[in-house]
C-alpha cells in the first residue's frame, strides 16, 4: 500500500478555508485542475455518501465518494470510485486545524492506495505533489485574495 502526506499552512482563519474545502462539490472554485464537477443523483454536496463525479482540464474523468464530514474537526475522507490514474483502494483524508499564533490553519491531506507494480514513486509524487500540493498553493492564494 502506497501512504502520501502532504502539509502546508494557509494565511486565513481555518473556518474561512473550511467554508472553502468544506464543498464536496467545489474543487472548480479552488484547484487549478478540475474544469467541472456534479454531485450524481441530485444529492446535497455534504452528504456522507454521496458522490462526485468531474472532469479534470486535461479530460481525465474521476468519481469519488465521500466518506466523512466534521464541520467539528475541520475534516473528510473520501475514496476514489473510478479515475485515470490506475489506483485501487484509494482513501484519502483533508484535515484542517487552526494555528492560533496569526489566525491561520495548518492543512493537511494524506492518502493510501494500492497500484500496479512499479509505479509506486510516480502515482506517490504525481498524488503528493501534482494534486495535494498543487491544490494547497491554489487554495493559499485564493485565501489572500478573499
Amino acid at each position: 500500500m502506497v501512504k502520501v502526506y502532504t502539509s502546508t499552512v494557509v494565511d486565513a482563519p481555518a473556518d474561512r478555508v473550511w467554508a472553502v474545502v468544506r464543498d464536496f462539490n467545489g474543487l472548480p472554485s479552488w484547484t487549478p485542475f478540475v474544469a467541472e464537477s456534479r454531485i450524481e443523483g441530485g444529492q446535497a454536496a455534504d452528504r456522507v455518501g454521496c458522490i462526485r463525479n468531474f472532469r479534470l482540464k486535461d479530460g481525465g474523468v474521476i468519481r469519488e465518494k465521500l466518506l466523512t464530514l466534521s464541520d467539528y474537526d475541520y475534516q473528510c475522507a473520501y475514496s476514489i470510485l473510478e479515475s485515470p490514474m490506475g489506483v485501487s483502494n484509494y482513501i484519502a483524508t483533508l484535515k484542517l486545524s487552526p494555528v492560533t499564533d496569526g489566525g491561520r490553519t495548518f492543512a493537511e491531506w494524506s492518502a493510501e492506495f494500492d497500484c500496479e507494480p512499479g509505479r509506486e514513486a510516480a502515482l506517490a509524487e504525481l498524488i503528493g505533489q501534482g494534486v495535494f500540493q498543487a491544490a494547497f498553493d491554489s487554495l493559499k492564494d485564493r485565501m489572500r485574495r478573499v
